[in-house]
C-alpha cells in the first residue's frame, strides 16, 4: 500500500508539472489558418516580422523605402519608418546628404528597444553600383549599411557597415551580436552591441541568408543559398562544422527546445528537418514552388511556410512533416512570421499586401 500511495503522488506531481492544455489553447498542428484581415497601402514587404511582444513590422525594399510597424493585437498600423539616413551624422564622414535604403529583413533586440533592418543598398552620393541577385566578392558592388530603429521614438538612431547586399539579421538572445548575411559578399557580418561595430567577417560561399541562433547564444547557422549546406558557428570561437541539408537551403527556424532545425529548400518546394543532437536528416516534405520564407509556431507543432511560385502557404506539422494545410494567399507571397501572443500568422505578399490569418 506504501508504494501505491508513493506512486499515486508521484504520478500527481508529474500532471501539475506539465497541464494538458485548455480546450482554448489547442496545439497549433490542431487548428487551421483563416484569414482575418488583409493590410494594404503603400507597401511593397520583402519580409514581415514580430517582435512576440505587440509589434509586427514589414520591410519594403527600394520600392517604398520605408519600414511599417502595425500592432500585433489589433492589426493597425502604429508608425512608418522612412529608411533615408544622413550618414556622415553618424560619423561616416565621407559621405554628405541623405542617403535613402531598401529594407529586406529585421531583427528585434532581445530587450525590446530596437529593431535592427538590412538595406538591400544604398542610394545616394558614392554609391554607384547596385548590387544584384546574381553576383560575387569579385562584381565590385556597393556594399550597404544595418539601421536601427529606437522603438521609443520611430526614428532611426544608428547605422552599421556591414557588405554587399545584406539579407538577413538576427541578434543573439544574449544581446551581444548583431549577425548580418551579405548575400555578393559571401560572408556574415558579425557586429559587437557593446563596441557598436563590425568585429568579425566571417566566410560563408555562394548567397548566405538564412541565420538562426540557439536560445543560449552559443551557436548560429547560417544557410548558404549557393550550396547544400548549412554553417554551424560557435559564437566564442568562431569555428565552423557543416550540415549538409541538400540543395539551395534559404530560411531556417529551431524548434522551441532547439533540438530540431528545419529550412526551406528553395529550388525544390521543400522543407527539411535536420536532428542537431543525432545529427542527421528527419526527412523533407514538398510544399510547392520555390519555398521561401519559413517559420514556426510557439508550441513548435506547426511550421508556416510561403511557396513564392505558387502564390500559396503551407502549415506542417512538426512530428512527421505532414502538410496540414495549403491555402492561397497571393501571388509571390515572401514573408512569413508568426506571432505568439496573439496566435496569429502575418504573410507579406511582395505585390504590395500584409495578410494576417487566425490558427483557430
Amino acid at each position: 500500500m506504501k508504494f501505491k500511495k508513493v506512486f499515486i503522488s508521484l504520478c500527481a506531481i508529474a500532471l501539475i508539472a506539465t497541464p494538458l492544455a485548455s480546450a482554448s489553447e489547442a496545439l497549433s498542428q490542431d487548428t487551421r489558418m483563416k484569414l482575418v484581415k488583409t493590410l494594404s497601402g503603400d507597401l511593397a514587404p520583402k519580409s514581415v516580422l514580430s517582435s512576440g511582444s505587440g509589434l509586427i513590422s514589414a520591410h519594403n525594399m527600394m520600392y517604398k523605402h520605408t519600414v511599417t510597424i502595425y500592432d500585433s493585437k489589433t492589426m493597425e498600423l502604429i508608425s512608418t519608418v522612412k529608411d533615408s539616413v544622413d550618414l556622415k551624422s553618424f560619423g561616416f564622414s565621407k559621405y554628405s546628404g541623405n542617403y535613402r535604403g531598401a529594407p529586406v529583413e529585421g531583427a528585434f533586440s532581445p530587450d525590446g528597444k530596437y529593431l535592427y533592418f538590412t538595406n538591400y543598398a544604398m542610394y545616394g552620393k558614392g554609391f554607384n553600383k547596385e548590387g544584384t541577385d546574381k553576383c560575387s566578392p569579385s562584381s565590385g558592388y556597393d556594399t550597404s549599411f544595418l539601421s536601427r530603429i529606437d522603438l521609443s521614438t520611430y526614428t532611426i538612431d544608428a547605422v552599421y557597415p556591414v557588405g554587399s547586399v545584406p539579407k538577413v539579421v538576427q541578434v543573439t538572445p544574449d544581446n551581444k551580436y548583431i549577425l548580418v548575411s551579405n548575400w555578393c559578399s559571401y560572408t556574415v557580418s558579425v557586429i559587437s552591441v557593446a563596441e557598436q561595430k563590425v568585429v568579425k567577417s566571417i566566410k560563408i560561399g555562394r548567397y548566405p541568408r538564412g541565420i538562426v541562433v540557439t536560445k543560449d547564444s552559443a551557436f548560429a547557422y547560417v544557410a548558404e543559398m549557393g550550396g547544400n549546406r548549412l554553417h554551424r558557428i560557435d559564437l566564442a570561437t568562431f569555428e565552423q562544422t557543416y550540415i549538409p541539408i541538400g540543395s539551395n537551403p534559404r530560411a531556417l527556424v529551431l524548434s522551441p527546445d532547439d533540438k530540431v532545425l528545419y529550412a526551406t529548400m528553395n529550388l525544390s518546394g521543400q522543407i527539411a528537418a535536420w536532428d542537431l543532437v543525432a545529427n542527421k536528416s528527419l526527412g523533407k516534405a514538398k510544399i510547392g514552388k520555390a519555398a521561401r520564407s519559413l517559420d514556426i509556431s510557439s508550441d513548435g507543432t506547426a511550421l508556416f511556410a510561403t511557396n513564392f511560385k505558387s502564390g500559396t502557404v503551407s502549415k506542417v506539422r512538426t512530428s512527421d512533416l505532414k502538410v496540414l494545410q495549403t491555402i492561397k494567399v497571393c501571388s509571390e507571397p515572401i514573408g512569413i512570421s508568426y506571432d505568439s501572443p496573439t496566435a496569429r500568422t502575418w504573410v507579406a505578399c511582395y505585390g504590395g499586401s500584409v495578410k494576417v490569418f487566425a490558427n483557430e
